[in-house]
């Protein structure tokens, strides 16, 4: 094994896995800096949520590796992958998973009284949370009585609460109307370059995937060099570089200029 760069604070190689037989990542290898917002951009079926697990340590890969902060996660066993991910990491569904008999706020703070942090202490944290997130005014309601962007909202507040080291954000915005969806992603962003929270955004939405500092393009789980995804330009269809990024050398592979095109 090669240790990762050490400003990459998220480093995969090589990455194979197969669903069923199907190819799902083919030779994928990226590198994340500290603090990068990173969009996966592909359209749906190439790879973005497969990666996303991988890179969180729910999906070990069957062949490749995964480091996070020089630590190879795909060598730890589940226990240890697990208090990773409970620990260190903040996840975002496409669907808003809350827990219905609870409040808003307490939504937010389960993650930290999980932890063992006292009630006064998590609704503490959880409010602040919501209120940067202008959802302040919703913390007594229960997931039935919320929008939902409001749902969704709360999700992203869950997922910072705990102030996480990264960030998967997986089609997050999915199920927004067009309006709420950018505001929405805004929220996150700014919430989590204004604590240096690395975030790995998976989209097939271009005007979304405008948002990250770089973008990383998948097709049929391959990296490629430029994607064409629907949204700004209104592009019926998506279609791809044939050129994929050499699977060789994961630094050159991380570090390619992989545009999105719109």
């Amino acid at each position: 094994m090669v240790a990762p760069p050490d400003n990459d604070v998220l480093w995969a190689r090589s990455l194979h896995v197969t669903h069923n037989g199907s190819p799902a990542l083919t030779g994928v290898s990226l590198g994340v800096r500290e603090g990068e917002i990173l969009a996966v951009t592909g359209p749906r079926g190439s790879g973005k949520t497969t990666l996303l697990r991988c890179l969180s340590g729910q999906l070990l890969p069957e062949r490749g590796e995964v480091w996070f902060n020089s630590t190879p996660v795909h060598t730890m066993g589940p226990v240890v992958r697990e208090r990773l991910r409970r620990d260190r990491f903040g996840w975002i569904d496409p669907e808003p998973h809350l827990v219905p008999e609870l409040t808003a706020w307490e939504n937010v703070a389960l993650p930290l009284m999980l932890r063992g942090t006292s009630n006064r202490g998590s609704r503490a944290t959880a409010q602040e949370w919501m209120e940067r997130l202008d959802i302040g005014d919703c913390a007594r309601k229960r997931p039935h009585a919320l929008l939902q962007a409001q749902r969704q909202r709360v999700v992203i507040a869950r997922a910072l609460v705990t102030m996480p080291s990264v960030i998967f954000a997986d089609e997050p915005t999915a199920p927004l109307h067009r309006a709420d969806r950018a505001h929405v992603l805004r929220t996150l962003t700014t919430a989590a370059r204004s604590h240096a929270i690395t975030v790995v955004l998976a989209t097939h939405d271009a005007e979304i995937a405008a948002l990250a500092d770089r973008t990383v393009a998948l097709l049929d789980g391959r990296r490629v060099n430029t994607v064409h995804l629907p949204g700004a330009a209104g592009d019926p269809t998506p279609a791809a570089d044939a050129t994929t990024a050499g699977a060789g050398d994961a630094d050159a592979e991380g570090r390619a200029a992989c545009s999105l095109s719109v």
